[in-house]
């Protein structure tokens, strides 16, 4: 088992920024990616980012190319979510998800272990 705990997210202004974190523990040595995931209500929840767990293999949503970005501190089991540029649709609860597939997944079903998720919120 794998578990997961969001932390940071909040209120902040369109143009803003902020960081999610998120830390794993467990058989963290099974994970081969992590990723983050949002759901906005009323909608699915959608693919933000993703990055291999040893090493910096990353890819992102089109939607936030260029305005996010997605670390990991293996030392600390930690992997972090910068978000830049924030605007109001992405106002959304943000998930942290380990997945054990041998390559970057974006689905949902893909992903094994979810934390409880962080809200975020632009005002604009």
């Amino acid at each position: 088992q794998v578990q997961l705990v969001e932390s940071g997210g909040g209120l902040v202004q369109a143009g803003g920024s902020l960081r999610l974190s998120c830390a794993a523990s467990g058989r963290t040595f099974s994970i081969y990616g992590m990723g983050w995931f949002r759901q906005a209500p009323g909608k699915e929840r959608e693919f933000v980012a993703a990055i291999r767990w040893t090493a910096d293999n990353t890819y992102y949503a089109d939607s936030v190319k260029g305005r996010f970005t997605i670390s990991r501190d293996n030392a600390k089991n930690t992997v972090f979510l910068q978000m830049n540029s924030l605007n109001a649709e992405d106002t959304a609860v943000y998930y942290c998800a380990a997945s054990r597939v041998l390559y970057l997944a974006t689905r949902t079903f893909e992903y094994e272990y979810w934390g409880r998720g962080k809200q975020v919120t632009v005002s604009s």
